[in-house]
């Protein structure tokens, strides 16, 4: 995707180098930082497995200039008691927006410093504002926390969740029958069940043991082990 990660006046090494390994994660490698507050950030630690991204991020000294070539500007901001002059949409709206314009032109995502946020000189650059959907009493998130988020909202495909697992092969009655047979041998043969109740017990073990849903896989594993405990009583 032609995504541009702007992130202005970051303060902290630490959160840069979160915020470019959120992007490699999620297949993100564009990273666009504005005044950097006097940090030495190429090498931060937390970027884990995403130094690449940081050693071909590009730094601007304005948001005029980190965003030239964009024709979709979108902010972050928490909710708070500003007056905002723009349109403001959670995230999965915003997202759903920011994917339409992403297929055929580039867009930047702009994250503000982690003390302030984005200025209302920074908004001004932008066409619209989202918002990750936290909780009034805490409405603000680490920087590299929300670059995290948003960036997932942006790859998540709805109908990989509902995809069903491939199936698999259920035990045998065969197998499962066996199992019955075995355990209840163990357990006569550990003094665990007593000669008057043994008809009971190995009806008790057959219901238990097709209640336990075993695939053909588990059904061998269980077998295997229920042999093994056999012959050391024995």
């Amino acid at each position: 995707m032609p995504l541009r990660v702007v992130l202005v006046a970051p303060r902290n090494p630490l959160n840069i180098g979160a915020a470019a390994r959120a992007m490699s994660n999620f297949g993100f490698s564009e990273l666009r930082v504005v005044n950097p507050y006097q940090v030495a950030f190429r090498e931060a630690k937390s970027a884990v497995k995403a130094h690449g991204v940081l050693q071909n991020a590009r730094e601007f000294s304005s948001v005029a200039e980190a965003v030239a070539d964009c024709t979709l500007v979108v902010g972050t901001t928490s909710k708070g008691h500003r007056a905002l002059e723009h349109p403001l949409r959670r995230l999965e709206t915003g997202a759903r927006l920011l994917k339409k314009k992403l297929a055929h032109a580039p867009v930047a995502l702009l994250f503000g410093s982690e003390k302030f946020g984005l200025s209302n000189d920074d908004m001004s650059h932008c066409h619209s504002l989202l918002r990750i959907p936290a909780r009034e009493e805490h409405g603000s998130m680490n920087l590299g926390q929300a670059v995290a988020v948003c960036l997932y909202e942006l790859i998540r495909n709805p109908a990989a969740a509902r995809a069903k697992p491939e199936p698999r092969k259920s035990a045998s009655a065969g197998d499962l029958e066996r199992m019955t047979q075995i355990l209840a041998e163990v357990l006569e043969t550990s003094g665990y069940v007593h000669a008057g109740v043994e008809g009971s017990t190995s009806l008790k073990i057959r219901r238990l043991i097709r209640r336990m849903d075993l695939s053909a896989h588990d059904a061998e594993v269980w077998l295997g082990m229920l042999r093994q405990i056999l012959w050391k009583l024995r």
